[in-house]
């Protein structure tokens, strides 16, 4: 019989549990979590936003293919930049609701997602984003819903 803290991954010496301040050089520009995914930023401007991300082998599922988690990760983040572009700078909007489409699988080279911001009520936001291959094929269709915070400061950092 094992004990239960056996079958609990156990948390790297170096790693905080948080809370976390983080703050980015520029409004527009890449957080902790997306540059640990290696995400480049190739523009975001007028509520459209390109970036790109290599598929490395610590991105795998268990088949060899990307994460889809990895996908997820990057068309929110194209999003972001794409809502970054319409918004002054350090206001504070957050992912409500998403919805994703898997097409294809990936299996190596880059992907690029390509997000643009579709509409802007009040504090509501919506964009898409879809990303693609290194052979401009569409593997991976996202949707998502952003509400923007009254609020300029986050409570509790």
């Amino acid at each position: 019989m094992t004990r239960p803290d056996e079958d609990t991954p156990q948390i790297p010496p170096d790693c905080s549990t948080g809370p976390h301040r983080v703050v980015l050089d520029k409004w527009i520009d890449c957080a902790p979590f997306e540059r640990l995914l290696n995400m480049e930023i190739k523009s975001a401007d007028n509520g459209k936003a390109v970036l790109t991300m290599p598929f490395c082998r610590q991105y795998a599922q268990g088949a060899g293919l990307m994460h889809g988690g990895a996908l997820v990760s990057l068309a929110d983040t194209a999003v972001v930049m794409a809502i970054k572009s319409l918004l002054e700078p350090w206001s504070h909007f957050a992912t409500i609701a998403m919805e994703s489409k898997f097409l294809y699988p990936v299996k190596q080279g880059r992907v690029t997602a390509r997000a643009e911001v579709t509409e802007k009520k009040e504090r509501t936001i919506r964009a898409e984003a879809a990303v693609y291959d290194d052979e401009e094929k569409a593997v991976f269709s996202f949707s998502s819903v952003f509400k923007i915070a009254r609020d300029t400061r986050i409570r509790g950092l």
